[in-house]
């Protein structure tokens, strides 16, 4: 059983490369990030909806009212982790804001296991967890310098308030996880807490689309010239939803039956296997990318981070 949650684990963290090249795409065609976000997680929230409804797990919805409130506000992890990513990668870079992201996680995960938080089962960290993680973040390290070089460095320069951002909600995402995990025992059915989790981003998101618009900071709505873009959509560009969804209902479920660290762990490193593959070839509609030996061998140290977490 083990196994069939660590390649779910591993799946889960591939989609993320997918959901990047869709919301991209979407956010081109809509002219505005915050509502192609918003548009993206209504698809999560419909599809999960649609999957609640099909597998009879309606009724589940209804014991919402008997679950503690912040059992079901998990999702908001979801809008803030997206919101971070549209304030920081043009601030900070892409590269040192996922980096960032990643640190985020793996350290908040590791709280978790170690005190046993959330619902968690305690797994104090031994050797082979602690030397995991740090070969985990080395090679997040390793992978920021391959790919972004001296301007890593120079993104970070002065903006140490912005790196709390992206570590606090990258912190986030696992306790997210966790709080799932709450849900889904208080509900017991696993479709209808994803549909929660979404339905509760899609909500913050469309308030921080509507303050923006109120506060005449946000983009301009889609305009006929804004639609335009919507010929050159492909059609998995509203996929990004589908994406979301299948990897926060890997999280939760899987979260409770190996620990937070190694769930972790195999989402990043699926990801950044993921994100080698897509930019070597240029998939996605995404440049192609000369892979550095550097960004390989922190792919490599990732990994085998991954590796100790799991069998020690």
């Amino acid at each position: 059983m083990q196994t069939l949650f660590i390649l779910s684990s591993l799946i889960g963290g591939t989609v993320l490369a997918f959901q990047a090249g869709a919301n991209a795409q979407l956010s081109k065609a809509m002219g505005n990030p915050y509502s192609a976000t918003a548009v993206q997680l209504a698809v999560g929230a419909g599809l999960l909806l649609a999957a609640t409804v099909l597998t009879d797990s309606l009724s589940a919805l209804g014991r919402l009212s008997g679950a503690p409130w912040w059992h079901a506000i998990g999702g908001l992890a979801s809008a803030l982790y997206v919101l971070s990513t549209i304030v920081l990668f043009p601030r900070i870079g892409a590269i040192v804001t996922v980096g960032l992201l990643i640190a985020g996680q793996m350290l908040m995960s590791l709280i978790l296991d170690g005190f046993g938080w959330l619902g968690v089962p305690r797994q104090e960290p031994d050797i082979g967890t602690l030397l995991g993680t740090v070969s985990v973040l080395a090679g997040v390290a390793a992978i920021m310098a391959g790919q972004s070089g001296k301007d890593a460095a120079q993104g970070l320069s002065g903006k140490p308030g912005l790196a709390a951002f992206a570590l606090l909600s990258g912190a986030l995402l696992p306790v997210q996880g966790a709080i799932n995990a709450l849900l889904r025992a208080d509900l017991q059915a696993s479709f209808a807490v994803g549909f929660v989790s979404f339905a509760v981003a899609t909500m913050a998101m469309a308030a921080v689309l509507t303050l923006r618009l109120i506060l005449s900071a946000a983009s301009a709505p889609v305009s006929a010239s804004n639609a335009g873009g919507f010929r050159s959509l492909p059609w998995w560009g509203w996929l990004g939803g589908v994406a979301g969804s299948v990897y926060v209902t890997v999280v939760f479920t899987s979260i409770p039956a190996i620990g937070a660290s190694a769930v972790i762990a195999l989402t990043v490193a699926g990801q950044q296997a993921a994100s080698i593959v897509v930019d070597r070839f240029g998939l996605l509609r995404f440049p192609k990318r000369e892979i550095s030996r550097i960004r390989l061998a922190g792919v490599a140290a990732l990994l085998a981070g991954v590796a100790l977490i799991k069998l020690f």
